[in-house]
């Protein structure tokens, strides 16, 4: 049986092997104004989808374990584990993506 950071250490040297950087998880107050906390693994990565910042990796991948707050119900998935008013859920998603590298 694998530990969590053994399953983790391995999805992420997977896909170094696959030539994507790994960037560390960013912090779980984003910068963007839109959001409270950071709530999927992807949000980091949004300037660089929008074409705000170019990625500096290369070739353009990357891959990550970003750690993760939904609160309140707000997404679907917190009705697995409780959707009440003052439900919390903590978790890490683990990410590999492209900036329009893969095509």
């Amino acid at each position: 049986m694998m530990t969590s950071a053994q399953i983790r250490q391995s999805f992420l040297d997977f896909f170094q092997e696959q030539q994507h950087a790994v960037v560390p998880s960013a912090s779980l107050m984003p910068q963007s104004p839109g959001l409270l906390f950071t709530n999927a693994g992807m949000n980091q990565f949004v300037p660089y989808f929008l074409g705000v910042w170019t990625p500096p990796w290369n070739p353009a991948r990357a891959t990550d374990t970003q750690k993760c707050i939904r609160a309140g119900g707000k997404h679907n998935d917190l009705e697995d584990v409780g959707h009440d008013s003052y439900h919390h859920n903590f978790f890490e998603m683990l990410g590999n993506l492209s900036f329009g590298d893969y095509f």
